[in-house]
């Protein structure tokens, strides 16, 4: 009797790594790269199927590798600076994107780990965790940021370390004895004196920098920098 318990259980052990290895084959390996169009490859573009994440990012080459199921229909890249490209799934195993810096993927809002945003400071973008001291984001089109009547009412309670009090901004953590403690403002990449007169409405992003990420800025950024980037703005 032990013996046919035996013999039994491992006739279910091998049926049941048979049905496991068929589920396994019935997904497809798909690779490929992804390029902008000077077809310089891109580095860290996420990765989506059907219009969601993969959590799979482009490594420093471009290239990429994932397991889909045959059903799959569409496979796209996507990066908060070049937008997206979307290419129908008809079965082939290499499939290359062309990111154009154009189009975006309706509806879709990627979900990256925190330390993995990338963070406008004026002179690139760069990932949350490479910056040197905490910085502030706002997104300017995320819902409810609509109903605020004036900027700074906008970045008011937004940002860690930010204090608004009517139209003065004081970035805490910034010690400076000699120069001003008022932040140093850049629009669209030009420094300007005020953002009184900025639309809330027309705010696509805000940065906030202080520290050794401000100090690009030169001794004007002493009290630390704000950048506003504006929908349809060019730096």
């Amino acid at each position: 009797m032990r013996t046919k318990a035996i013999l039994a259980l491992c006739l279910f052990l091998l049926a049941l790594a048979q049905l496991t290895g068929q589920k396994r084959s019935k997904l497809v390996t798909v690779s490929g790269s992804v390029t902008d169009t000077l077809m310089a490859p891109v580095y860290g573009a996420l990765i989506i199927v059907d219009g969601e994440s993969t959590g799979v990012q482009t490594r420093k080459n471009g290239t990429y590798k994932l397991r889909i199921r045959p059903g799959t229909r569409s496979i796209g890249a996507y990066t908060v600076n070049m937008g997206s490209v979307v290419a129908m799934y008809e079965g082939l195993n290499v499939i290359d994107l062309v990111l154009d810096g154009r189009n975006m993927m309706p509806g879709f809002t990627p979900v990256l780990p925190d330390g993995e945003k990338e963070i406008d400071v004026g002179y690139a973008t760069v990932k949350k965790k490479d910056l040197t001291s905490d910085v502030g984001y706002i997104n300017g089109q995320a819902d409810g940021n609509s109903v605020y009547t004036n900027i700074y009412d906008m970045i008011q309670g937004k940002v860690p370390g930010v204090q608004v009090t009517g139209n003065k901004i004081i970035i805490r953590g910034i010690n400076t004895l000699t120069l001003s403690t008022d932040p140093l403002f850049l629009v669209d990449g030009m420094v300007v004196e005020s953002i009184d007169n900025i639309n809330p409405r027309q705010v696509k992003s805000i940065s906030v920098l202080k520290g050794a990420d401000a100090a690009i800025y030169g001794s004007r950024s002493a009290g630390g920098v704000i950048l506003i980037t504006l929908i349809g703005g060019e730096r």
